[in-house]
C-alpha cells in the first residue's frame, strides 16, 4: 500500500515572526519546522503501512529555498522517501494555486491513498485538501478520526460535534486526518540517522508541466491590500456584587442584544 502524505514547513512558531513590507506575506526566510498538524497525517500513514504489511509511504511538500529540514523530521519518523517542489515563482500563491502544484506532485508517486491535515497552522484556510481531491478528480473525506484500509476502500470515522460518522469511500482517494487522532511518534537517533540518505525528489513547476504564469503572486486570485495591527482590547467592566449583579448583568446582555 502506497500513501501519499501532504506536509507543510512553517516558520517556527517559538520565534517572532515578521511580514515582508513589499509582498505583505509571512517571510519564510528562517530554517522551517515540520508543521504540528501534519505530523498527525505522517503518524496515521506509518500506522496504514504497517498494518497492510508492506507499502511505502511519500510525502508531498512545497517550500521555498530547497528547504528540506521539516521533511527531514517526517523521514526520520519513518516515511521511506518525500518530494519537494521549490521556485521562485511560487512565492504568493494562494490555496488553490497551491493545490494545483502539490495535486501535480501527488500524482508523480501514484499513491493509493492521499493523506493531509485539516488546515495548516500558519495558513488556516481549511480548503487546501479539498481542493487537491477536486484538481485530482478523486473522492474525499474530511475531518478523519480513525481509517481502516480495505480492499480497494477505506472506513473513515468522521468526526462530527456530536459523535462521528461511518464513510465508507473507494481508493484511490483522499482523506484529511483531524489533529490528536493519533500519537505521533517521536524520531528515534536511528531514525534521524537514516532521514539524512533518504531521496527527496526536488522538482520545479517545469518538471510539474505548470505554467508560471498561474501560480503565485502572479497567478493568484487575491492580493493583499494593507495590513494593520490588531486593536488592543480594552479593559472590562468590572461588577462588584452588592445585591444586584444579577441585574446589571441582565441589562448589559440586552444592551448586546443577546437577550
Amino acid at each position: 500500500m502506497n500513501v501519499a502524505v501532504c506536509v507543510k514547513q512553517i516558520p517556527d512558531p517559538a520565534e517572532v515572526g515578521s511580514l515582508n513590507p513589499e509582498t505583505k506575506t509571512l517571510n519564510r526566510d528562517s530554517k522551517p519546522i515540520l508543521d504540528e498538524s501534519d505530523s498527525y497525517g505522517v503518524e496515521m500513514a506509518l500506522q496504514l503501512v504497517e498494518a497492510a504489511g508492506g507499502g511505502k509511504v511519500t510525502l508531498v511538500s512545497m517550500a521555498p529555498n530547497q528547504e528540506t529540514a521539516g521533511l527531514r523530521t517526517a523521514l526520520a519518523m519513518g516515511a521511506d522517501d518525500a518530494i519537494l517542489v521549490s521556485d521562485d515563482a511560487l512565492a504568493g500563491s494562494d490555496a488553490l494555486s497551491t493545490a494545483k502544484v502539490l495535486a501535480a506532485a501527488i500524482a508523480r508517486a501514484e499513491p493509493d491513498l492521499v493523506l493531509a491535515a485539516t488546515e495548516s497552522s500558519d495558513g488556516y484556510t481549511g480548503t487546501v485538501p479539498e481542493q487537491i481531491a477536486a484538481v485530482m478528480g478523486l473522492p474525499s473525506v474530511t475531518f478523519a478520526k480513525s481509517i481502516e484500509v480495505g480492499d480497494g476502500t477505506v472506513a473513515v470515522k468522521r468526526q462530527t460535534e456530536s459523535g462521528f460518522d461511518s464513510v465508507n469511500c473507494p481508493t484511490p482517494c483522499l482523506v484529511s486526518v483531524t489533529a490528536g487522532v493519533v500519537e505521533p511518534r517521536y524520531p528515534s537517533f536511528k531514525g534521524i540517522m537514516a532521514a539524512k540518505s533518504k531521496p527527496v525528489d526536488e522538482v520545479t513547476l517545469a518538471d510539474l508541466s505548470i505554467d508560471p504564469a498561474t501560480v503565485g503572486t502572479a497567478g493568484g486570485g487575491q492580493e493583499i491590500i494593507e495590513i494593520e495591527q490588531a486593536e488592543a482590547r480594552e479593559a472590562g467592566e468590572k461588577v462588584v456584587d452588592e445585591g444586584d449583579a444579577h441585574e446589571r448583568i441582565i441589562a448589559f446582555l440586552e444592551e448586546l442584544k443577546v437577550l
